[in-house]
């Protein structure tokens, strides 16, 4: 007999925002890509950690401006959670604040509304991967705005933490800090997949760090007042 061959579980999805219209739309989107599912929506922040704990999503797609629990709190209560989904915050507002709260809070990406739907998906799939998806506009805001920060005693915390990482860590942090996927990190140092993977881990190990993200801001904190 033929082996059996098992179709992967497609990533399951928990819409988060308060415009019925939105999570509709949504919806329909996300129905058109392969291997991904939307198992829930809801309207608010406060509804979110009862409709994890009955969906079990893999990414929560998370507005900010709701009337209850704002979608920033929403994320930082649900990234406390054992083994929590990842989060992509998705919103209109793209204010340096809310970017790096979003991101210090444990999201894995941050997307603005006008995202191509296949920018979207692509970003669903990719942080389910455990990698994160940050628009590249949004990127360089942060970077911006921690390159233009006053230093400050986070700066000085941030590179005697960077310090503790080994030589081939930090070159990997390095590289995860520009937004790099395993597979370009992989190429640029030479290395197979599984051990950039491997490196990874034992650097949000040491730091007691939860995502990439957080190792990307790590990075970005020590730098401030670099040239």
């Amino acid at each position: 007999m033929d082996p059996v061959t098992t179709a992967p579980q497609p990533v399951r999805v928990l819409l988060v925002d308060d415009d019925a219209l939105v999570r509709a739309g949504l919806t329909m989107m996300l129905a058109a890509f392969d291997g991904i599912e939307v198992a829930g929506a809801v309207a608010d922040g406060t509804e979110v950690a009862a409709a994890v704990g009955t969906h079990r999503p893999d990414v929560v797609l998370m507005d900010i401006r709701m009337p209850g629990m704002d979608g920033l709190t929403a994320t930082e209560s649900l990234r406390t959670r054992r083994e929590p989904p990842e989060v992509i915050v998705l919103t209109t507002f793209d204010t340096d604040a809310h970017v790096l709260r979003a991101m210090r809070a444990g999201a894995s990406g941050f997307l603005l509304k006008h995202t191509p739907p296949e920018e979207i998906a692509r970003a669903v799939r990719r942080v389910a991967a455990g990698e994160p998806m940050l628009s590249p506009e949004v990127l360089r805001r942060m970077m911006n705005h921690v390159a233009a920060a006053a230093p400050d005693p986070g700066r000085d915390r941030a590179r005697a933490a960077l310090q503790r990482l080994s030589p081939g860590e930090r070159d990997v942090a390095l590289l995860v800090a520009q937004g790099r996927t395993n597979q370009e990190i992989g190429t640029a140092l030479r290395m197979s997949t599984a051990t950039v993977k491997a490196y990874v881990s034992r650097i949000l190990t040491k730091l007691d760090l939860t995502n990439r993200v957080q190792v990307a801001l790590l990075v970005h904190d020590a730098r401030q007042g670099q040239s």
